[in-house]
């Protein structure tokens, strides 16, 4: 995985000595919109001991801080397009801007979009946009917070659905946005 950390894994030994895995890269991103995520980020915080992975989040307005994993509210766009090239898996708000960079680095990628009925959004675009975008094969969808931790575990085998060329992809999720 590329970026990886090595970890020693609990397999049995090789030669007599311990074999090394590359510790997964997760990076979750709940973009810049004036209103919190803390649905997601609270999720993530209870699921990410179990995972196994290296877990970092840019939590934006959110109130809620993450125990179990770092985090900075907000990246420079320096930093943010670090974090999803090391990153193995990408977990997204419905944000244009992460899913275009997380689809061009041809990344894995999980979104949960904001709910109006949780005060995340003013509207419910996010959810339109997860669902075609799932449908097309470009990414997991996650509905309901509780699901999380086995998109996780799928995304782990998914492979993404890639336009040929960035300027397809970039065309196709303008003119969905453009459609809400």
């Amino acid at each position: 995985m590329p970026g990886a950390k090595q970890a020693k894994c609990k397999s049995p030994k090789r030669g007599g000595r311990r074999v090394l895995m590359p510790r997964m890269k997760i990076f979750a991103s709940v973009g810049t919109h004036p209103q919190g995520f803390d649905r997601l980020v609270e999720k993530l915080d209870e699921i990410a001991p179990s995972l196994g992975a290296e877990v970092f989040a840019q939590t934006g307005n959110s109130v809620y801080e993450p125990r179990s994993f770092p985090f900075k509210k907000f990246l420079t766009e320096n930093e943010f397009q670090k974090k999803v090239r090391e990153a193995d898996i990408v977990i997204s708000h419905s944000g244009a801007g992460t899913i275009i960079n997380s689809l061009l680095q041809k990344k894995k990628l999980i979104i949960v979009p904001r709910l109006k009925r949780f005060s995340e959004h003013t509207n419910d675009h996010q959810l339109d946009l997860a669902k075609a975008l799932e449908a097309e094969g470009k990414c997991i969808a996650v509905f309901d917070v509780k699901n999380l931790g086995k998109a996780i575990e799928r995304a782990k085998l998914f492979r993404p659905r890639i336009a040929s060329n960035k300027e397809n992809l970039i065309r196709e999720i303008k003119i969905f946005i453009e459609s809400v």
